[in-house]
């Protein structure tokens, strides 16, 4: 790429896509073309291929998909299979058909087995069944995968997949219900320190910035406090206590949003389809990148470690009869360090930047 190539975001307002794009106007490429889901809906064929035939992008990061944490997966199965792969197909295809030089597709490290020795190679892809919980994300996010590998080796094309780690960072998801694991945590305990705070000015601006069930912060405090006690933040005895699904027990690894847009701009530039497998294999096949830091963390180390940053004083409630998810996540990071790349943020630094991000907005 040079600095003047015609480059589409797909998804540029999510966490992925926008951390992306900020990396990319910080070295400087100035000639980017985003579109927002009302100008134009990346699940209807007709507009994607009118898109590409107009503007003709040169590069393309596949970054646009319907994400969502533990409780999302499970609960809009038939949502997730659909859209994204339909998101995908229109994008890769048309990236072929109009000549992009090189497309980036972006996927989930949750492509991996339910029971993947650790940490998880790229060669460990299709080795056994996915975690039931995010199997239909994670069948179209393969999907994905084959679909550029495929095309790269029938029709010469250049496009490579790489597949983050869970990632955390500004324009995060802090929705209740539907936020992944670090944002969702991080929202619960700070109301939770508000409510043994007293600090209600707090509780009803976070509500009124990202509202619960409608509740915008408007209604009565013991109104507020049903709802809030409904999503795990509850007063016991003067005390607060804060729910978390599962043991506390399973192991992830988390990558800061700005981390992962810089590999990806850096793959892009630097590296093709061809740098993804030996030169002298008969099968070509396990061509992702995956990207993450190689370390990982228990929800209860996380909880606690969030718990010591914000100054809650609270407890904790790890509820057992909810789903744990897989109970060990972590990336080999070697084929990308090999390549040249590696992190640069820890997860104690990621935790006070996302704090600070999410105080800045409510």
């Amino acid at each position: 790429m040079n600095k003047s190539s015609k480059i589409f975001v797909a998804g540029h307002r999510g966490l992925v896509g926008s951390a992306i794009v900020k990396n990319l106007k910080g070295k400087g490429y100035h000639n980017l073309v985003v579109k927002s889901r009302a100008e134009l809906d990346l699940s209807d064929s007709h507009a994607v291929s009118n898109f590409f035939e107009v503007e003709k992008p040169e590069y393309v990061f596949l970054a646009a998909a319907k994400v969502g944490g533990i409780v999302a997966n499970y609960t809009y199965r038939a949502d997730f299979i659909y859209e994204n792969l339909m998101i995908q197909n229109n994008i890769i295809h048309q990236s072929y058909r109009t000549g992009v030089k090189k497309l980036m597709f972006l996927g989930s490290t949750c492509i991996y087995p339910k029971e993947c020795p650790q940490p998880m190679k790229e060669e460990y892809l299709l080795t056994d069944v996915l975690e039931y919980t995010n199997e239909p994300y994670a069948i179209a996010k393969i999907a994905g995968i084959k679909m550029c590998e495929s095309y790269n080796l029938q029709y010469g094309t250049n496009f490579i997949s790489v597949m983050p780690t869970n990632l955390y960072g500004p324009n995060d998801n802090f929705d209740l219900e539907k936020s992944h694991v670090l944002p969702a945590l991080l929202r619960k305990i700070l109301l939770g320190k508000a409510l043994e705070e007293n600090d209600w000015g707090f509780i009803k601006s976070d509500l009124k910035k990202l509202p619960i069930e409608n509740e915008n912060g408007s209604s009565s405090e013991n109104v507020i406090l049903s709802i809030l006690e409904k999503y795990g933040i509850a007063m016991r005895d003067n005390t607060v206590i804060v729910e978390i699904w599962g043991s506390g027990n399973p192991r992830r690894e988390f990558l800061w949003s700005e981390d992962m847009a810089d590999a990806c701009v850096f793959l892009m530039d630097k590296r093709d389809f061809k740098d993804t497998y030996k030169n002298d294999i008969k099968e070509v096949r396990n061509t992702h990148i995956n990207i993450g830091t190689g370390k990982d963390i228990s929800i209860k180390e996380l909880t606690l470690l969030i718990k010591q940053y914000i100054g809650f004083k609270g407890t904790f409630y790890f509820n057992e009869n909810k789903p744990d998810g897989t109970m060990v996540k972590l990336t080999d990071v070697s084929k990308l360090n090999n390549m040249g790349w590696k992190h640069s943020v820890e997860i104690d630094e990621g935790i006070k930047a996302l704090c600070s991000h999410y105080l800045e907005i409510v």
